[in-house]
């Protein structure tokens, strides 16, 4: 993976209704959630859906697969796995990691001075 590419992926992510909706797609698997559910299980208006799904997609993060009269979104678990070993790639000075995996505690965003977040 090259740099652009990452920050693609991560652009794509930079955002609170693609990253609910990305991790809702990882936790459903392979065979992914249709338009509906995703909406319905998010909350999400359709319209709003459809700009994230397509936001999405063109990152290259998820795949649309058409099944009947349905749509199916799913993860593409080779670009997550990719962006993963890209960021990890040099970690702990190549020395192999031995930190814990465990969650962290949840934390609030800072707000930078200037910002809008």
């Amino acid at each position: 993976m090259d740099l652009s590419t990452a920050v693609i992926y991560l652009a794509a992510l930079a955002q609170e209704s693609r990253l609910q909706i990305f991790r809702l797609l990882v936790q459903k698997g392979p065979e992914g959630l249709c338009v509906g559910d995703i909406g319905e299980k998010l909350n999400i208006a359709p319209a709003t859906l459809s700009f994230h799904l397509k936001e999405l997609c063109q990152a290259g993060l998820i795949t649309a697969n058409r099944k009947s009269r349905h749509i199916y979104y799913a993860p593409d678990f080779v670009a997550m796995n990719v962006l993963v070993d890209y960021l990890t790639e040099h970690c702990c000075d190549g020395k192999g990691c031995t930190f814990p995996t465990t969650k962290r505690p949840k934390t609030k965003a800072v707000k930078k001075k200037g910002s809008k977040l």
